[in-house]
């Protein structure tokens, strides 16, 4: 794979009122960081098709032209030739399937073979100048949608969106047991377990966070009794679904880091099935969805369905 010469990343905008250049960046949520790239990376800002600085006031009328520098690849991701089930792609975001057994990230234990190495190529082979920026990340045996903007203002624009108004994302997982109650909303704080670098726990000096629980159907299957939930995530807490559902008694099916039994399926019982957020490119609302993963539909085919008295 080799890359040939590209073009830079452009952002272009109009100026409506009389307003010192860095107040309407701000306005326009251009990052620092990305201002300093742009500063020393080799970008510029152009107004008028003139290379201004940050102190130029501008007026009514004006066109801005934000030329950013080629991003590197981030160090220890190595671009690889994989496969991807593309959702959606345009010049801002790419949306994708992730399948089970896959990490989204390289890791100690995992630097190849993963979501981001594949990216990494793609963008290569695209001639695309950034590195991967994953938006939503899931763990290597969780199946379904995952979010990469695919630049640094991108990022920047949807992590602002989610700490602001959120990213609409839903999950559906099989838990060991029937659930009692219909719908729950937890919010318990999560936080790493003493001695370990892996495991989380519910603890009081943990993250806020919130999970909202739904039930969808208890079935059985081989005297298994366990429970369809489908859950939406207002935070994203490492092994966040995992730990809340094992801590209130409804461990995953296949999660035996966290008490989950693994005679049905091998691998926590877990999906992201949509995810909703407005494009940062166009403000407008855009929804994506996933199906079932061929492991889990094969449960909900084989299992009966159980009334609760």
């Amino acid at each position: 794979m080799k890359r040939t010469k590209h073009s830079p990343l452009l952002l272009k905008f109009i100026c409506e009122e009389r307003i010192l250049l860095r107040d309407f960046l701000k306005l326009k949520e251009i990052s620092r960081r990305a201002l300093t790239a742009v500063k020393y990376d080799g970008g510029r800002i152009l107004v008028n098709g003139v290379e201004q600085t940050v102190r130029w006031m501008l007026e009514c009328g004006d066109t801005i032209v934000i030329e950013f520098p080629p991003e590197e690849v981030a160090a220890g991701l190595t671009p690889e030739d994989g496969e991807l089930a593309i959702l959606d792609e345009d010049d801002s975001i790419l949306v994708v399937e992730k399948p089970v057994g896959q990490g989204t990230i390289p890791s100690w234990n995992q630097p190849n073979g993963t979501l981001a190495n594949a990216v990494a190529g793609k963008y290569l082979n695209d001639n695309h100048p950034a590195t991967v920026h994953v938006v939503t990340r899931l763990d290597t045996d969780t199946s379904g949608i995952v979010c990469i903007a695919k630049n640094r203002h991108i990022h920047h624009l949807l992590s602002v969106q989610m700490q602001r108004t959120g990213m609409d994302r839903r999950y559906i997982a099989f838990v060991n047991g029937w659930m009692e109650d219909d719908s729950y909303q937890l919010e318990l704080p999560i936080g790493r377990k003493e001695g370990s670098i892996i495991e989380r726990v519910v603890r009081p000096d943990g993250q806020y966070a919130r999970t909202d629980v739904e039930v969808a159907d208890r079935l059985l299957l081989n005297g298994r009794q366990f429970t369809v939930v489908k859950l939406r995530l207002y935070t994203g807490r490492t092994h966040q679904i995992r730990v809340h559902m094992a801590h209130i008694g409804y461990p995953l099916l296949g999660d035996d880091l966290y008490g989950g039994p693994c005679e049905l399926i091998t691998r926590q019982a877990l999906h992201c099935a949509l995810i909703s957020f407005n494009h940062p490119s166009t403000n407008q609302a855009v929804t994506y969805n996933s199906p079932l993963p061929t492991d889990m539909f094969t449960l909900l085919s084989l299992s009966t369905t159980y009334e609760v008295e």
